[in-house]
Formats: C-alpha cells, structure tokens, sequence
C-alpha cells in the first residue's frame, strides 16, 4: 500500500463533492487507481472506464499504464472543449 494524492476537476469534483484528497492504495498504475476508485460508490461511476476522463500524474498528462511512486498526485478532469 502506498499514499497517493487525488485531485478532481470540474464536473468530476462537484459529483464527488471534494477537490482532493489522500488515498491509500493498492494499485501500482493510474489506470489500476482509477478502477479501484470506482468501489467507493455509485459518485464514482463518473471515473468509470466508459466516460472521457482525462488523466495527470504529478501534473504532467499521462497514460493509464503509467506507474505510479508513493506520494505522487493523481488529477481526474473531464475533457475541456472549446468554442
């Protein structure tokens, strides 16, 4: 188990109803992080793998199988669109 950093973004933090938080986790990549939030409830499901969320690791835009390091930050976000 690890302590990571979450941080959610604009639709995605007003349906889970906070900005950021710490979490333990289990999970070794942001994809396994992001599947195992989804236990947490039915608020969760907007991480689900069939919604366009955007990922960062440590701010930088990353993949899911990119690795995650203790104490790292993990940022969800929908994706932006423009007009």
């Amino acid at each position: 188990m690890m302590q990571v950093h979450l941080r959610y973004f604009a639709s995605i933090r007003e349906a889970l109803g906070c900005g950021s938080e710490a979490w333990q986790t289990a999970a070794t990549t942001v994809g396994a992080l992001r599947a195992e939030l989804l236990v947490r409830g039915d608020a969760f499901q907007c991480l689900a793998a069939d919604k366009p969320v955007r990922m960062a690791l440590n701010q930088v835009m990353c993949q899911p199988s990119d690795a995650l390091t203790p104490g790292c930050e993990v940022g969800f976000f929908p994706p932006v669109t423009g007009g």
